[in-house]
């Protein structure tokens, strides 16, 4: 065999080897396109929405609202005294709850419609392209901040009134109530959510959500017989009865308990979660 022949040989060894390699190559930058490809899942989506909603001051300052209205409210009617003779400890320091329970659903719209007013909605459905993810994402954060704020403030709301107030005054059953007020302020943030995901522009949300949970009380005695009705199956009344409050009669919000109540609330919320995300699925961000 002449020295061509070997060299050929030897040539032709090492480009099959080449050859063999570079298949091994675009298998790996297949597979890499592949992962790259891939939609983030729930725990990315919701790290992604924490890191949003704590570095937005607007926000952050309105969810801390919260809490300093239910707190600031205790105190003021501690030293006051200024309830109802049969008011309980557990209703009267909770007076300002309602106001509060206002703002957590102002956070749940502004958390969305934030981001369409500043345009980085669109940098979020980049991001985590299945749009559901992205409100589930943001219905849970919303939940579980709300649902620690509402139990924490109205706990420390409660002790501050049991402290201050007249011991003559029955306590009310501050538990399990304070627990599912905490789980009502986490419900209205996923309702402000929703309104807000629907509506997008952040006056015309949070009018929607304020006047959602206002407007039945105030307008209630023009409805007659129906005001038991109406205004009994807002999320208002649920935090009446729960707080045993003595605007919490029959005639006035309906006769379904403070349980059954959160429970309705619950019911039509998730409702409104299923048609915004249907909403934000089909419409253009």
């Amino acid at each position: 065999m002449t020295t061509d022949s070997k060299a050929g040989t030897v040539t032709g060894r090492t480009t099959g080897r080449k050859r063999t390699t570079g298949r091994k190559g675009d298998t790996a930058t297949k597979a890499t396109a592949v992962a790259v490809a891939s939609p983030p899942g729930f725990r990315e989506a919701l790290a992604f929405e924490w890191t949003k909603y704590a570095g937005l001051r607007s926000t952050v300052w309105t969810t801390v609202s919260v809490a300093l209205v239910t707190v600031v409210g205790a105190v003021f009617v501690g030293l006051t005294d200024s309830l109802q003779p049969d008011d309980t400890v557990l209703g009267g320091s909770l007076t300002l709850s309602v106001v509060a329970l206002m703002i957590a659903g102002v956070v749940g719209a502004l958390t969305v419609c934030g981001e369409y007013s500043s345009g980085s909605i669109a940098t979020t459905l980049a991001a985590v392209p299945r749009r559901g993810r992205v409100l589930a994402a943001k219905a849970v954060l919303l939940a579980g901040v709300l649902s620690v704020v509402g139990l924490v403030s109205c706990t420390v709301a409660y002790l501050l009134g049991d402290a201050v107030l007249d011991g003559s005054r029955a306590q009310g059953e501050p538990l399990p109530a304070l627990f599912g007020i905490g789980a009502l302020f986490a419900v209205v943030g996923v309702l402000g959510l929703a309104i807000g995901t629907v509506v997008r522009h952040a006056a015309g949300a949070v009018t929607a959500v304020v006047g959602f949970l206002l407007l039945p009380s105030l307008f209630g005695p023009l409805l007659g017989d129906l005001q038991r009705w109406v205004v009994g199956a807002t999320p208002t009344a649920a935090l009446e009865k729960l707080t045993q409050t003595s605007d919490a009669g029959p005639e006035v919000v309906g006769s379904l308990g403070a349980w059954p109540s959160l429970a309705l609330v619950t019911a039509y919320t998730a409702v409104a979660a299923a048609g915004a995300a249907l909403v934000l699925r089909r419409r253009d961000a």
